[in-house]
């Protein structure tokens, strides 16, 4: 009895055996159905809390399955640009046409030049130390387009019925020319510096007139600047050089 009982405990083994083979396989056939069920029977999207009741994922938390990353990259600009960042779009250039923003197309001299006369200058003489008894005139340019000087200053000292001689020798090689707030000189030699000039007098008053393109006539309105409170000396001596363009041109003469 003893041997045959030890020969039939294997056996009863092996049986055992296989109905867990079975059994297992039948599991198995079960989890691959696709309800996703795990060896304690609960689905894995709907986790449970102690009592068994199913609690939705935080909002804080991202839910079972997916990341932090909402899918955006965060290197990448925002659809209007990120503050301080270049969005990649460029903005259109502001229009205003060729001439820039508030800009104009014309120019400080703009229009056609005129000749330079007393309405669209301004004239001043100053008494000089050197050379002695001679006057600097100064003619300013006032207006809004360039002027010419023409010739030389026709003056008139006083009551004097003509003008004084030009110093033929002053004469420059073009036309002085002066853009807006440009000034043009000549000098007045008024009186013999060694004393031989003849019918020498004190004058308080001055008239320069200025000369057209011709020469031969005075144009516009003439200017009258001031003379020191007791006046110039002068004598028949009298001349005057042409406009220059310097001042250290009309001086050296």
């Amino acid at each position: 009895m003893s041997s045959f009982r030890t020969a039939r405990t294997p056996r009863a083994r092996l049986v055992g055996a296989a109905a867990t083979v079975v059994l297992a396989a039948l599991s198995l056939t079960a989890c691959n159905d696709g309800t996703g069920v795990e060896s304690e029977g609960r689905a894995t999207g709907t986790p449970s809390t102690a009592n068994g009741t199913a609690t939705a994922p935080s909002q804080d938390e991202p839910a079972a399955g997916t990341t932090q990353d909402s899918g955006t990259d965060a290197s990448a600009p925002a659809a209007n640009g990120p503050a301080g960042k270049d969005s990649g779009t460029k903005a259109p250039a502001a229009s205003g046409g060729s001439g820039g923003s508030g800009g104009s197309s014309g120019t400080g001299a703009s229009g056609k030049p005129v000749t330079c006369e007393g309405s669209v200058t301004r004239t001043t003489a100053a008494p000089l130390t050197r050379p002695v008894n001679h006057m600097l005139l100064t003619v300013t340019n006032t207006g809004s387009r360039t002027c010419f000087l023409y010739g030389y200053p026709a003056v008139r000292f006083g009551e004097a019925q003509a003008v004084p001689p030009v110093i033929e020798d002053s004469q420059p090689q073009a036309v002085v020319t002066l853009e807006p707030g440009q000034s043009g000189y000549a000098s007045v030699s008024l009186a013999a510096a060694d004393g031989s000039g003849t019918n020498g007098h004190t004058v308080k008053s001055l008239t320069v007139h200025f000369q057209g393109r011709s020469g031969n006539e005075s144009v516009g309105t003439a200017a009258q600047p001031s003379l020191p409170a007791q006046g110039v000396y002068v004598d028949d001596s009298l001349k005057v050089t042409y406009w220059q363009q310097s001042m250290d041109d009309a001086v050296s003469w």
